[in-house]
């Protein structure tokens, strides 16, 4: 089959579309024959070697969601049947044309939806609703804040809060992507190149911030927070490390969180796909959450794929179409 394998840890002309065996799925697991695969931050911190966890990626096939059909089945997978349309979440190898997954990990691609948009789905989807619903609480009428808000994670959680009752602000670098996440549901979107997020927000006040930037972001965050206010962590491109006062974090009853997917056990991605069958796909047979795709490439460009998402040019998802 085709692939794109890390050369070695660097740029994206590390990226090369190789020939591979095809994978054989184990009893657990089932074989997809992948349609088309989303492009994540986390695969261009892979393809770096700088991706927590990730270990030495030289010869890996990064690619963590997927869309596609059921090939075959292990003898222990009961709910899939051959030709069965799919989308998955993987811990790699999703850059191919045939790829294996944990028979759990696996949701039906929802009627409404091409099994491209489908693709884009499984990691901003079980990343968003983890991080804003499981460990931030967002509830209804409250205030969402999310960081990187034209992103695949940003625009997935944009319209999840909004389905779901909440109030949503956003930052973004430019006034075309502000405009695409208020278009989205956005009460707030924030340019912040040109404005800062705390001065505009502070008599508002936030409930949830959704953060993928840390650095100086953090002191500003949990001042804005209400009190019993939640900040979650999923990203911190702009720097690990922040001051803050400890005991207004006190006093104020905050709470500071974060998460990182991919090292996390099968039974909890397992328990994290059974969630969001049940919370996030019947909005989207309600018409109320769409996957946002900026871009497709074939699997042969993917190092342009990593490019344009290193270039942060982007608003949604990019996705590589493999097969037909």
């Amino acid at each position: 089959m085709n692939a794109i394998v890390i050369q070695q840890p660097g740029g994206p002309g590390a990226l090369q579309l190789q020939q591979q065996p095809k994978p054989q799925p184990s009893a657990q697991e089932v074989l997809i024959r992948v349609h088309a695969a989303g492009v994540n931050r986390p695969d261009v911190l892979m393809r770096q070697g700088k991706y927590a966890g990730s270990g030495d990626v030289t010869g890996l096939v990064p690619g963590l969601e997927i869309a596609g059909t059921v090939e075959a089945c292990g003898a222990a997978v009961a709910k899939w049947q051959p030709g069965d349309a799919v989308c998955a979440l993987l811990p790699a190898g999703g850059y191919a044309e045939y790829a294996v997954v944990d028979a759990r990990h696996c949701l039906p691609v929802p009627t409404e939806l091409t099994l491209t948009k489908a693709a884009a789905l499984p990691e901003t989807v079980f990343t968003v609703w983890h991080n804003v619903f499981q460990r931030g609480g967002l509830q209804p009428g409250e205030t969402l804040l999310v960081h990187g808000g034209s992103s695949g994670i940003g625009t997935t959680a944009i319209q999840l809060a909004k389905a779901l009752g909440s109030r949503v602000a956003v930052t973004a670098g430019d006034d075309a992507k502000c405009a695409a996440c208020r278009k989205l549901g956005a009460d707030w979107a924030i340019n912040y190149k040109t404005q800062d997020f705390e001065e505009v927000l502070k008599d508002e006040g936030v409930d949830v911030i959704l953060d993928m930037v840390g650095g100086d972001y953090i002191a500003k965050n949990l001042r804005l927070l209400n009190d019993d206010g939640r900040l979650v962590f999923v990203n911190a491109m702009q720097g690990s490390q922040g001051e803050f006062n400890a005991l207004e974090v006190m006093r104020r009853r905050l709470s500071i969180t974060s998460s990182t997917l991919r090292p996390r056990s099968a039974d909890f991605k397992a328990a994290l796909a059974a969630a969001v069958e049940q919370h996030v796909w019947p909005l989207i047979a309600a018409g109320k959450f769409r996957p946002v795709i900026y871009k497709t490439f074939p699997l042969a460009e993917a190092a342009a794929a990593h490019e344009l998402m290193e270039s942060s040019a982007h608003i949604g998802k990019i996705v590589l179409e493999i097969g037909q």
